[in-house]
């Protein structure tokens, strides 16, 4: 009880701020989404260089979508990247997350879902196996297993259990005594 005491008095001498900062953080993160969506097409040079230093890019780098969509689906300012996938990547740069082959505040392309190491890759970068090698691997699986099926289909399984024994009618064979 008593460090329950010292407890409640030592709470009471620290300062007490008036909002948790993981609240402030939550929110500023909520109001700062804005940021990241994409604005206006840019018409004048000064609203293109505005757009680049916006995504990281170099304003020599930075190509906008075209603004000629005509069911009015426009990009906006969203730099219009090469959709180039971690297979393709150098596997020995020191990225900031290495799982994804990707750095931190890195201008993503519009379809980076579609990128992966575990989705196809629109460069050319050469795949583990080929076609060919995919089918015929499929089709022998296929082909084995239902050989194994054929050679084994007479000989049939079941359970190796016996028929329920009954005991014999008016015999007892449990007492439920205690043992002496």
């Amino acid at each position: 009880m008593a460090s329950i005491i010292k407890i409640v008095r030592l709470s009471k001498q620290l300062p007490i701020k008036p909002t948790n900062p993981c609240f402030i953080n939550s929110v500023r993160t909520a109001v700062m989404n804005r940021d990241w969506q994409p604005g206006p097409y840019p018409k004048t040079e000064e609203e293109r260089i505005k757009a680049a230093r916006k995504y990281n890019m170099h304003p020599d780098e930075y190509v906008p979508y075209p603004d000629d969509d005509p069911k009015g689906f426009c990009k906006g300012d969203y730099p219009d990247m090469p959709l180039i996938g971690a297979a393709a990547k150098d596997p020995y740069y020191p990225y900031d997350i290495p799982e994804q082959k990707r750095n931190y505040n890195e201008t993503l392309p519009e379809e980076f879902d579609m990128l992966g190491h575990d989705k196809l890759d629109f460069l050319g970068t050469r795949e583990r196996f080929s076609t060919l090698e995919i089918y015929l691997t499929f089709f022998g699986m296929i082909g084995v297993t239902f050989g194994i099926y054929i050679l084994v289909d007479d000989y049939k399984h079941f359970r190796p259990v016996l028929a329920k024994q009954f005991p014999k009618s008016g015999e007892k064979h449990y007492t439920f005594e205690p043992a002496k």
